[in-house]
């Protein structure tokens, strides 16, 4: 009986780590959106013929640390190319914004919560995307590849670079009543 006590005793604290966080814990939601998804919609300034100016929204893969509850930096990582469209107008702007949402997880199927449902919690970060410099290149090969394991096979000739979004700004809908806005020192603050 003891070690069946013991075994839950243990397990309680995993999943009380896992669970989502209450909305009051706007900053908390934002980091445990960010760790629970792999891709997020990231939408620049168009510069191409014809879009020129308007906003232009693409799906990326993106990692802020291996999976597990204790992997995330609340850093989006990304892994890009020259070649790409968005990668080309956030070489003349690099202001973005990234939605990423729980309906990509599920959490939001398991409780029959539409995307658009306010419960399936998303995040909006506003920032730019800039290449990481050297001493970070490590954290985010490590962010990306444990997550995404078929980039390390990607066509070398395509030039292909680790970069994070600086977030300037993030929004939250988790809960009915309209967004929340969380600061970015409130967000690196918290436990996610």
């Amino acid at each position: 009986m003891l070690p069946l006590l013991l075994l839950c005793a243990t397990a309680l604290p995993l999943a009380a780590r896992a669970a989502i966080p209450a909305p009051e814990e706007a900053a908390r939601m934002a980091r445990f959106v960010l760790h629970a998804c792999d891709w997020g919609a990231l939408a620049t300034l168009s510069t191409q013929e014809g879009l020129r100016g308007r906003p232009f929204a693409n799906i990326f893969s993106l990692s802020d640390g291996p999976p597990g509850p204790h992997g995330g930096s609340g850093v989006p990582y990304l892994y890009l190319t020259d070649m790409e469209i968005s990668v080309q107008d956030l070489e003349i702007n690099s202001n973005a914004s990234l939605t990423v949402s729980l309906a990509q997880t599920p959490y939001c199927r398991k409780h029959k919560y539409d995307p658009q449902n306010p419960l399936c919690a998303h995040i909006i970060f506003c920032g730019t995307i800039v290449k990481v410099n050297d001493s970070e290149v490590g954290l985010a090969k490590k962010a990306l590849f444990t997550r995404h394991p078929e980039m390390e096979s990607w066509p070398k000739d395509h030039n292909w670079f680790f970069a994070k979004f600086n977030i300037t700004n993030i929004w939250v809908l988790d809960y009915f009543g309209g967004l929340k806005i969380v600061t970015p020192e409130e967000y690196y603050s918290v436990k996610p």
